[in-house]
């Protein structure tokens, strides 16, 4: 098998688990209030490819541990990832009408619903994450994922980088500043993603740094893909309108480096991950694989 047919295989596997543990986590879409469930169920179930939470999965597995361990925190992740696209789409941050080929949260069930939807999402994550019957470590290795996750979701990480990417729109464009929106908005999370799976497989100090370098430059990767898409890509298969980051004078890479030398710096990037963790066995083939399909991805 080549390594497109094993990623192919791999992430399908992977995104078919964490479907299944999502279901059995949230609460039914019909409990009380109902709008309110069904806008977190629309969201949540709404085909996203969950590759937060199968890089935390894939790095649990490359540091050796059991991914049925790692279930209640990939699902957080991706809870906090909804959240997070909810509130993105909403008017007053980027006012976007459709995502993955849908309307968004705001357009189908209101603003107000919408908001409460990404709070109860990110709130419901921290459950999740703190419930010891669901997540069966030390204290200590909770108490560990859950301060990274807290970190990489707030103003130091996503949250952070989403307030200094909507007052980019308002100043001259600077290198700078736009990698450290980058490393904030969408790489805080993704390395967060990896580096929990690490601690929760109980991996040594040499190797979660190894895995946090490799988030670094994955999640800085994801995001350079993620300008070059909206230059680029096909609207029908990414599911959103592209040109949007130009029509709001958003700084990208393609905005200050020109298309050519964002991709170079994309390859840069990847290269740089897959590097980080050279050292690792095969057990780390899904991380490298996911690293190449980062650039290579249509949507």
């Amino acid at each position: 098998m080549n390594n497109d047919d094993f990623l192919e295989a791999y992430l399908k596997d992977r995104c078919d688990i964490v479907e299944d543990a999502l279901q059995r986590y949230l609460p039914d879409e019909d409990s009380m209030p109902q709008e309110l469930h069904t806008a977190v169920h629309y969201s949540v179930f709404s085909g996203g490819k969950r590759i937060r939470p199968i890089l935390c999965l894939a790095a649990l597995e490359a540091c050796g541990g059991d991914i049925a361990t790692g279930m209640p925190t990939a699902c957080a992740l991706e809870l906090i990832h909804t959240y997070s696209l909810i509130h993105d789409d909403l008017p007053a941050m980027d006012n976007d009408d459709f995502r993955r080929g849908k309307p968004t949260c705001h357009k189908v069930f209101g603003e107000a619903i919408a908001i409460l939807a990404g709070d109860a999402l990110l709130t419901e994550a921290f459950v999740l994450l703190s419930q010891a019957q669901k997540v069966r470590f030390p204290a200590e290795r909770r108490l560990a994922v859950i301060q990274e996750i807290a970190h990489a979701a707030g103003m130091a990480g996503m949250v952070g980088g989403q307030a200094l990417d909507m007052l980019a729109e308002t100043v001259e464009p600077d290198f700078t500043g736009l990698e450290q929106i980058h490393r904030r908005k969408t790489g805080a999370l993704i390395e967060a993603a990896v580096k929990t799976g690490a601690i929760l497989a109980g991996a040594g100090e040499e190797k979660i740094q190894a895995v946090c370098r490799y988030g670094t430059h994955v999640g800085l990767a994801f995001q350079i893909a993620d300008d070059i898409l909206n230059v680029e890509g096909d609207s029908a298969l990414m599911g959103k309108n592209t040109g949007s980051d130009a029509t709001r004078g958003k700084v990208t890479y393609p905005a200050l480096l020109g298309l050519e030398q964002a991709k170079a710096r994309l390859a840069e990037a990847v290269e740089a991950a897959i590097e980080a963790i050279a050292a690792f066995d095969s057990r780390a083939l899904p991380l490298r694989v996911i690293a190449r399909f980062i650039m290579e991805r249509k949507s």
